[in-house]
């Protein structure tokens, strides 16, 4: 018997019957089916999804097991909490394409950094955060102890120490929920942040070692090991929001073990979807198909594989909407 479905859910099913509207109802029915017969899901954040506030949606599948893993930047690992803890201090500039170079330099000398159509407020959610962030890593360092960069943020988010600077209620962030649960997260090129740069103006002063922050190397056999473990039966999908580092490094695991380890019978990703506006040029990879992942090794011929030319921000809370059955 067919599944009733719920509002949101229904309204896709009887509207979005073609091109990306349709490519979307599809990909999220391969993906529910995907859990249905067991298999696992890999979730990877691009772009600023964090400071999109998808974690009101993102927190809710992960609380419901509908991802298993996360791979993202070092921004979306941030700016979640960021936001948790600023929220009332955020900007909204919906007319952000009328700016002029004065009023963008206005925006730095108050103390806004923009990403689009919203700046984060630098003293309260960078500067709040670093001090718990830098007690984390000192205390770590003076144990003798060595962490991944998430890990150190679970570390925070679990002490309870910013709780007294929510200002959204927990059950929206991301992080929070992910930290809960103790997911596994990847965040490949964490450098390239603010937590990041803060990190390394630590270590240009003597406070820390750089060996107190485990390395991208460490993330790709943290993830190997996770992978082989986890790979088994239906195996593990791959749901892509965006492009660039957050999904790149991830999905070379099944390549890497096989060619490199010579695990030959280690299995592909089980089924792939990317959300993504970037077009198919010369080199680009964020805008490749994906057969020509095929050709690199880490999709079979037969994995369910989805493109959807479109915004994330619009899509993949839809495509959540339909697993939640909202």
């Amino acid at each position: 018997m067919e599944k009733k479905r719920n509002t949101i859910s229904s309204f896709m099913e009887k509207y979005y019957l073609h091109f990306n509207a349709a490519a979307m109802v599809d990909a999220a029915k391969a993906y529910e089916k995907h859990l249905e017969e067991g298999g696992k899901m890999m979730i990877t954040l691009a772009g600023a999804m964090s400071t999109a506030e998808m974690g009101k949606i993102l927190a809710e599948m992960i609380r419901q097991g509908k991802v298993d893993i996360i791979s993202c930047t070092g921004a979306n690992l941030e700016e979640d909490i960021m936001n948790l803890v600023a929220h009332n201090s955020y900007k909204r500039v919906p007319n952000y394409r009328d700016l002029s170079p004065q009023e963008e330099w206005d925006l730095l000398e108050n103390g806004f950094n923009r990403v689009t159509d919203t700046c984060i407020p630098e003293e309260e959610a960078f500067r709040r955060l670093q001090k718990h962030i830098f007690h984390q890593w000192k205390s770590a360092q003076d144990k003798g102890e060595r962490y991944l960069p998430h890990e150190f943020m679970y570390k925070m988010l679990l002490s309870g120490d910013l709780e007294q600077y929510y200002e959204i209620d927990p059950k929206d962030s991301w992080m929070l929920a992910a930290a809960e649960r103790n997911l596994p997260i990847i965040c490949p090129g964490w450098e390239d942040s603010t937590m990041g740069n803060i990190f390394a103006s630590y270590c240009i002063k003597g406070q820390l070692n750089p060996s107190t922050m485990k390395s991208g190397i460490e993330y790709m056999t943290y993830l190997s090991d996770w992978y082989i473990k986890n790979s088994g039966g239906k195996g593990v999908g791959f749901f892509q929001i965006g492009g660039g580092i957050a999904g790149d490094f991830p999905i070379c695991v099944v390549p890497m073990l096989y060619q490199d380890m010579e695990m030959e019978t280690i299995p592909f990703w089980s089924y792939f979807c990317q959300i993504s506006d970037s077009t198919t040029s010369y080199g680009s990879y964020s805008g490749a198909v994906p057969n020509e992942k095929i050709t690199w090794g880490k999709l079979d011929i037969h994995t369910p594989k989805f493109i959807i030319e479109s915004d994330a921000t619009i899509v993949a809370p839809l495509i959540f909407a339909w697993l939640l059955d909202m």
